[in-house]
């Protein structure tokens, strides 16, 4: 049985008079791939931000290489391993990658012994290292991200949490609005990670993405898990009928 490293145990959030979480369980363990299903509004979300440090639940316990982090802030979630990496990705598009790995951490150097400026080329060879790490190829690490692809913009993202020592990175919509070659890029980046035993929860509505690289799949629906089902006890039939609550459920 692999280490659990995150563990959410009976977790509840409401808002006012919405019920959001009711009572969820919810593991992923070490080099796992967890793939984290729903329609609008079941909870996914919600679970993630309570996970994250957004949301404080109002029930339940979140522990995370064995230590509790229920209702703790975002930044000390973040500095305790867990990056979450979001559809907009939090990136800065007029810098290039070099910064935007170090961002809000920039590298300064000393200038005529006392004057402090950016040291774009450290974090540049930084950069590159958890690059070549995550088997990423960028031509020039002195473009903005601007002038990137949304497959290149993902990598830079993810290359970020690594560099600062991801130990669980959550992706949500990893490969919205990509075309088919950047998205196949950015599904091998989540191998990467699984290979070098670092976990991934997944969120995505692309049936392909999740039968392509999950190891488990997690659904959920109106607030509640309606199926945890691991690697050959599910295909896109199957999810579709938890996701919709067709037939009978698993508690």
């Amino acid at each position: 049985m692999a280490e659990i490293i995150l563990n959410a145990q009976s977790v509840h959030k409401h808002f006012g008079g919405l019920v959001a979480l009711k009572g969820v369980d919810f593991q992923v363990a070490r080099g796992e791939v967890v793939a984290l299903l729903g329609d609008n509004g079941a909870g996914k979300s919600t679970l993630i931000k309570c996970i994250s440090g957004v949301y404080r639940p109002e029930g339940g316990q979140i522990t995370f290489n064995g230590h509790e982090i229920t209702g703790h802030s975002p930044s000390s979630i973040r500095d305790a391993g867990i990056e979450t990496i979001y559809q907009d990705l939090a990136l800065a598009e007029n810098l290039d990658v070099g910064a935007n790995v170090f961002l809000g951490k920039e590298k300064k150097r000393k200038v005529l012994g006392f004057i402090r400026v950016t040291d774009d080329e450290y974090m540049r060879q930084e950069a590159s290292k958890v690059l070549d790490r995550l088997d990423i190829h960028i031509p020039s690490l002195k473009q903005r991200l601007v002038n990137l692809s949304g497959g290149q913009r993902q990598a830079v993202a993810i290359a970020r949490a690594i560099y600062w020592n991801a130990k669980l990175v959550i992706m949500d919509e990893p490969t919205a609005a990509l075309g088919v070659p950047e998205q196949r890029k950015v599904l091998a980046l989540v191998r990467s990670l699984r290979d070098q035993g670092i976990p991934v929860i997944l969120i995505s509505h692309t049936m392909t993405d999740v039968l392509e690289v999950a190891d488990r799949c997690v659904v959920m629906r109106r607030g509640r898990v309606a199926a945890n089902l691991p690697q050959g006890q599910f295909d896109a039939e199957i999810l579709v009928k938890h996701i919709v609550g067709a037939g009978e459920l698993s508690a």
